[in-house]
């Protein structure tokens, strides 16, 4: 069935993970577009606008990345389903674009002609065209179209080259596309196509020298050496938190001066009072107190972005294949666990690509122990108090290396050990690793990446930490006592008496009450700790010129036990660290989990489990240091 007279004709976008189809939805639609989401699937899809030269609105919808048409994991099943026709609420689309890599074509395909089986008419878009020249590939679209039967349109998407073009072949009605020719008979479809495919890539994707090597090729000899290539990617690794450290202390400055400006001038325009209090410790304090990580957060971004887009991602995959061996994972997880360094939901949401169910779910239960980017507040806080300023970023950049690794390593032993439980699969394992040809960072959609991100996180601080900011304020303020002693007064108020009945339980992990209730706060999100720290600490900001500002990180770096001794020594910042190394402290990721793995008891086993086992590291690690003596 296909789309109502009265409403625009539906285009699907499909094709292999790489082969640039987001890049041709995003240069389709522009700014017109929406995440579709249907009753009953998990899978969201985007969906968008757009026009022929000729006007006709165009509905475009962006199906998930896949090889081909089996449909044994999430992801290939949507895809599947869009294509039939049968998601909720949608109709078959009424022509298909099928975006195939010009220069992995023999490879790609493969799924190109599995879609024109399915007999709705097709477009294929050939896109990377450029790269494919570069390589020595002489292109004969012509005769690919005649071969194929349909339309073909040489592009480079990421230019916007041949997307007037491709626009221009989405006329309707457009003629159903003839009988497949490679499936002669009764024999074998695959092994039809597969030599249909290689007949069809000598007559019109020739290479003049069958034995020359790419340029992706020589950077592969060295990249992808077990040596040489472990060597170049703990180096990038370590390569980018240097960088995150070190690039990111200009604009930080910026941010904590334009802190200071607001500050200054809220004092200046307001008598002293409890709405003083409230912009300046509860507003001022708490959102500003996350927003100076901003640069560096936004570095992280751009740097994962970098990789992906260059096309060195995909090299790290296989060279982490083994190491996901020895977990008992295989090299399709190593992706969703990397997209969990930047946020854990799109790193779970990602594991749709894996089609071992059991796979997915030991991978959708250690994702969270990949420090997620919600976590850099917490680290950028203590790991500088932990060695101090002057000691280098090139030691911090180390610290912050250690920590990741730590997380790493024990999700890899936790998923070793949990898919011994699980027991083996029952059905066939795929795993089929695309490497791209290496190119030139695309900066649009770097930069759309980090901008997204970004605001995404700004959003989060407008928000969620605007509000627990300004309910801390209220819970340290009220109820007040008479006199101007801050300790009596915080002892006094709310928070003082919650801190008081969490102190117990947080001591022994070398805690008093004010970072238990930190930590408690910082479940809805984590970000969230070094707001509550702020106003829980009393830092505010002051006009006075003969005075230095005091920083939270200042702030906390003279804070003491009763008895004198400093509240944050080496060691309980150490225990701090292994604490949020651990927890599973997002209340969204738990939601995601429960719908990826389609049972609250999956997510609620995973968030006991995360949280128990960061309680009991972290009283090993200070309990274990003070009775040697540290």
């Amino acid at each position: 069935m296909q789309s109502a007279p009265d409403t625009p004709a539906t285009i699907a976008l499909i094709g292999n993970p790489n082969a640039g189809k987001t890049t041709l939805f995003n240069a389709l639609t522009g700014a017109n577009q929406k995440v579709a989401n249907y009753s009953g699937v998990t899978v969201e899809l985007k969906s968008g606008e757009t026009y022929t030269p000729h006007g006709k609105k165009l509905r475009v919808l962006d199906l998930p990345g896949c090889y081909a048409l089996r449909a044994t994991s999430p992801d290939e099943k949507v895809a599947v389903a869009a294509l039939h026709g049968e998601l909720p609420g949608e109709v078959k689309p009424d022509l298909i674009v099928c975006v195939a890599d010009a220069s992995n074509l023999e490879r790609h395909l493969q799924l190109v002609l599995q879609v024109i089986e399915l007999g709705i008419p097709t477009v294929l878009a050939l896109n990377m065209v450029d790269m494919a020249e570069k390589s020595g590939l002489r292109l004969d679209p012509a005769k690919l179209s005649e071969e194929l039967g349909v339309p073909v349109v040489p592009m480079q998407a990421n230019a916007g080259k041949g997307v007037i073009e491709l626009k221009q072949a989405l006329r309707f009605p457009f003629p159903t596309p003839p009988q497949a020719k490679w499936i002669p008979g009764t024999d074998d479809g695959e092994s039809a196509r597969r030599e249909f495919i290689r007949k069809l890539c000598e007559l019109a994707a020739r290479r003049p020298d069958a034995h020359q090597l790419t340029t992706s090729d020589r950077l592969d000899r060295w990249l992808l050496h077990p040596v040489i290539g472990w060597a170049v990617f703990l180096t990038a690794m370590f390569a980018v938190f240097w960088a995150i450290f070190s690039f990111a202390q200009i604009p930080m400055g910026w941010i904590e001066s334009a802190q200071g400006l607001v500050a200054g001038w809220i004092e200046s325009a307001m008598p002293d009072g409890d709405l003083r209090s409230l912009l300046i410790d509860g507003v001022l304090g708490g959102v500003g107190g996350v927003l100076i990580f901003l640069p560096q957060i936004l570095l992280l971004f751009f740097f994962i972005g970098l990789l992906e887009s260059s096309g060195y991602m995909a090299r790290a995959a296989y060279l982490m294949d083994g190491v996901m061996a020895r977990a008992g994972l295989s090299g399709k997880a190593f992706l969703p666990l990397f997209s969990s360094y930047a946020c854990a939901i799109p790193g779970v949401m990602a594991t749709r690509t894996i089609d071992s169910a059991k796979e997915r779910l030991v991978t959708i239960f250690v994702a969270p122990w990949m420090s997620c980017s919600a976590r850099l507040p917490v680290y950028f806080l203590l790991v500088p108090l932990l060695l101090h300023e002057d000691e280098g970023t090139w030691k911090q950049a180390l610290v912050l290396f250690a920590i990741y690794t730590l997380g790493t390593l024990t999700a890899f032993i936790t998923a070793r050990l949990l898919r011994r439980k699980l027991g083996p699969d029952t059905g066939p394992h795929h795993f089929l690793l695309e490497l791209p040809p290496y190119r030139a960072p695309q900066w649009a959609y770097i930069f759309r990446h980090v901008h997204e991100r970004g605001r995404a996180f700004v959003v989060k601080a407008g928000t969620i930490i605007l509000g627990l900011s300004i309910l801390l304020w209220a819970l340290g303020t009220y109820p007040k006592t008479e006199g101007d002693d801050e300790a009596e007064a915080l002892a006094h108020s709310a928070m003082g008496r919650i801190g008081a009945v969490i102190e117990p339980v947080v001591k022994p992990l070398g805690f008093d009450g004010r970072v238990g209730t930190a930590i408690l706060t910082s479940f809805a999100a984590r970000e969230v700790f070094v707001s509550s720290m702020a106003v829980l600490f009393r830092v505010e900001e002051t006009d006075d010129e003969e005075q230095t500002r005091e920083t939270l990180r200042e702030r906390l770096a003279a804070a003491q036990w009763p008895d004198g001794r400093p509240l944050f020594s080496p060691l309980a910042m150490i225990s701090l660290l292994v604490f949020y190394i651990y927890a599973l402290q997002c209340l969204p990721t738990s939601a995601v989990v429960a719908r990826e793995a389609g049972s609250w008891k999956w997510a609620l086993g995973q968030f006991a489990f995360m949280c128990g086992f960061a309680y009991v590291a972290s009283l090993v690690v200070y309990q274990t240091g003070t009775l040697l003596g540290f």
